[in-house]
């Protein structure tokens, strides 16, 4: 389960309830997000403060997830992702926050593991998806949510009813529901991996490859397995200004995506220089701190309906130009 994005520039964690260190100013979220944002800055812990606490993090036991959900220590945020053509927003990511009462803020970096060694990913990863269901049935119907799924979640047998559970509970439409698979959930026994994929596809639920790229089988995968859509990781996009090659890449990844019919979204942007290349080359859909932080729940639900008015205006007077060129 992938469930942190980039890093700030700076390098530290963001945490929610204190204003960003930078307004945001782009694309169409711009003034949406800046209004609606009350979550994420640094805390000048930056990654040496999660070293830190690595060895008492090491001593999580099955205990602590069960506490952390009876005592809803856990909750989610959204990351905004957008267009690249209009840059309307068309899905959110749900990111794992753990809010622990001797620890602090855990990245998921760290916790996530332990949780995966420990089996405890499994009830951690039904409530983050239950979670994720019910918040974004909220939602004005423009977007969807993309919802992260550890490897141990995908080998779980009947996992594909849970996932219909929870979207039967929450009302969510099936095609608003998309699930974000990294090389490793492929990799332990693909058999069992294909027939979950094709079962939760059978549901109407889209499937996207996480951190594409990075593995020594990603073409195997394309061949092998039906995906709604690639995620370039983030690597590529920070190496894309400094070498040559990591846009050929990206060129590349993106013809051989369009090849098999899957869309491609690019994820980790920071520059305006970024998106400019990322749009060029054909990317569908944009993520990264550039445009929006991770929201708090109600500030997602908020920007999104602010977003969805701010369409039906658009659409509205284009309607309108459109009958007066229309008339005699």
């Amino acid at each position: 389960m992938r469930s942190e994005p980039d890093l700030p520039p700076d390098g530290s964690y963001s945490v929610e309830g204190r204003p960003p260190p930078d307004p945001i100013a782009h694309s169409a979220v711009s003034g949406l997000a800046a209004r609606s944002l009350d979550t994420m800055s640094s805390t000048g812990d930056g990654v040496a403060g999660a070293r830190s606490i690595q060895p008492r993090i090491e001593d999580l036991q099955s205990a602590d997830f069960r506490t952390a959900l009876s005592e809803e220590e856990f909750s989610l945020v959204y990351q905004p992702i957008l267009s690249a053509a209009t840059g309307a927003i068309t899905a959110c990511e749900a990111l794992l926050r753990w809010d622990h009462p001797s620890l602090g803020s855990i990245s998921p970096a760290l916790f996530v593991p332990v949780a995966e060694r420990t089996q405890d990913i499994i009830p951690v990863g039904a409530w983050v998806l239950e979670t994720a269901c019910r918040e974004a049935a909220a939602w004005p119907d423009i977007c969807r949510v993309s919802v992260n799924v550890s490897p141990v979640q995908l080998q779980e047998p009947g996992f594909e009813a849970r996932v219909a559970a929870a979207l039967d509970a929450s009302g969510l439409a099936p095609g608003r529901l998309e699930l974000e698979l990294t090389e490793g959930v492929l990799m332990r026994d693909a058999a069992v991996a294909l027939g979950s994929i094709v079962g939760l596809r059978a549901l109407g639920v889209s499937i996207a490859l996480d951190d594409f790229g990075t593995g020594f089988s990603s073409l195997g995968y394309l061949q092998n397995f039906a995906f709604d859509r690639i995620k370039i990781d983030r690597s590529f996009i920070r190496a894309m200004s400094e070498r040559r090659e990591s846009r050929f890449l990206i060129r590349t990844m993106h013809d051989i995506a369009h090849h098999f019919g899957m869309a491609v979204t690019a994820e980790g942007i920071e520059t305006e220089d970024e998106a400019r290349i990322l749009r060029e080359i054909g990317s569908a859909e944009l993520q990264g701190f550039l445009f929006s932080r991770p929201l708090a729940s109600a500030a997602a639900t908020s920007l999104l309906r602010e977003e969805a008015h701010r369409q039906r205006r658009s659409e509205a007077a284009r309607q309108r130009r459109s009958t007066r060129h229309a008339a005699p």
